[in-house]
């Protein structure tokens, strides 16, 4: 009798090319490199990211009539290009930042002793921090002093120079006033730093809940909506609208509002834009509240990919001319690397612009103080670089209608 048949031995699997094992492995590294990269950002960046306004502070942005479906939202919706975006990072200009030591000045806290004989003096601090002098009282705006304008200690946008002025040297303040919660103008070490100062903070709604966190008394903060208004002793200051947005951290966007503002003395009057695009409301400020003696508007970190984020430069002096303004100063420029345009671009086209459009212009150099209309406007102190004109990279915004300036940049 035969005996049963062996079973047939099973086959050996195939061994896994060593390509595939290399690539599942790197994929491994991948993920856990990026993961330790978010949780250590988390970590580093937790406290910068703020918070969010809850209570009473909640209930008055969402009575807010700029405030719909959740979050805060311009009349004139903002248009991207995201393509355009990612094509403008091929093309990001070799001179985006100084290559060498920039001229600042070191004011001093001496300088703020003695008024400034007009009653309007301007010392720019840098991007969009301002020292204000107006008829007796001192205003800063949007102080940055940090290192860079990032949540994180390590990565972001670094400064160009050192802040001219340091902090321990400012002089009484009767204001700070905050444009919006963006990094580059709203800076968590500053804020740390300054939140014991006797000084009112003046945001608009919902960044106040980043004030408190950071340790602001809550009777030193005053929160207004657009054309909201507020007053220090003798000076009155209006929240006015802006084109621009908000957000520290990917879940927060427009969470919080953004604005202008002027400030109305008893014999001057003058202008922050603060960040914004075009938009048909800057002629509604200046019959409101203008003319003004003084605009300091915003020209860089533009692009064409983002028309209605920023003003850029021949649009700012649209802005200056749309608010009534006598003299502008530009700011939001020359700290920062925020686009892809040369660092010196913005001035440069500005400059060409305002001369084009017969508006007087002011640039001091970082640290240097100004009265506008008082003296011969400062000396250039810059340097000479190559920049695209605003007929090779015109930056317009949509949702214009036919104001009868834009024909000058189209």
């Amino acid at each position: 009798m035969s005996s049963a048949a062996e079973p047939a031995s099973k086959p050996k699997p195939k061994a896994k090319p060593a390509w595939r094992l290399w690539l599942r492995r790197a994929f491994v590294v991948l993920g856990a490199s990026v993961l330790l990269f978010v949780l250590v950002g988390i970590v580093d960046g937790w406290r910068a990211f703020g918070r969010r306004a809850e209570g009473s502070r909640r209930a008055r942005m969402e009575a807010s009539p700029q405030y719909n479906e959740g979050q805060f939202q311009n009349p004139e919706p903002l248009w991207n290009d995201g393509w355009g975006m990612i094509k403008g990072m091929l093309d990001v200009s070799p001179y985006a930042t100084p290559s060498q030591a920039l001229p600042t000045v070191q004011p001093g806290r001496a300088r703020f002793e003695t008024p400034p004989p007009s009653g309007l003096r301007i010392t720019w601090l840098g991007h969009s921090s301002m020292l204000i002098e107006i008829d007796g009282h001192r205003i800063l705006t949007d102080p940055v002093w940090g290192e860079r304008a990032s949540p994180l200690t390590w990565i972001g946008p670094a400064r160009f120079y050192a802040p001219p002025l340091p902090l321990e040297d400012l002089p009484s303040l009767d204001a700070v006033i905050i444009s919006h919660d963006h990094y580059d103008h709203l800076d968590q070490p500053t804020i740390e730093a300054m939140k014991d100062r006797d000084t009112l903070f003046v945001a608009p709604l919902g960044v106040g809940a980043h004030l408190a966190y950071w340790g602001v008394p809550e009777a030193r903060i005053v929160e207004l909506d657009w054309w909201g208004k507020t007053r220090v002793r003798e000076l009155e200051i209006v929240c006015t609208p802006a084109r621009h947005a908000s957000g520290r951290f990917l879940s927060d966007k427009d969470a919080t509002l953004w604005a202008g503002y002027a400030l109305v003395g008893a014999n001057h009057r003058a202008y922050f834009s603060g960040d914004t695009g075009l938009f048909p409301a800057l002629r509604d400020i200046g019959a409101k509240l203008g003319p003004f003696d003084v605009t300091m508007i915003e020209v860089g970190a533009y692009g064409r990919a983002w028309p209605d984020w920023h003003l850029g430069p021949e649009q700012a002096v649209i802005a200056h001319q749309m608010v009534q303004g006598r003299v502008l100063l530009p700011v939001h420029w020359g700290l920062f690397d925020l686009a892809f345009h040369g660092w010196t671009e913005p001035i440069e086209r500005v400059l060409v612009a305002a001369q084009a459009s017969g508006v007087t212009t002011v640039v001091p150099r970082p640290g240097e103080s100004v009265e506008p209309g008082a003296a011969p406007p400062p000396a250039r102190w810059w340097p000479d670089l190559p920049w695209r004109s605003g007929a090779q990279g015109p930056i317009v915004a949509t949702k214009m209608g036919s104001d009868p300036l834009l024909p000058a940049v189209r």
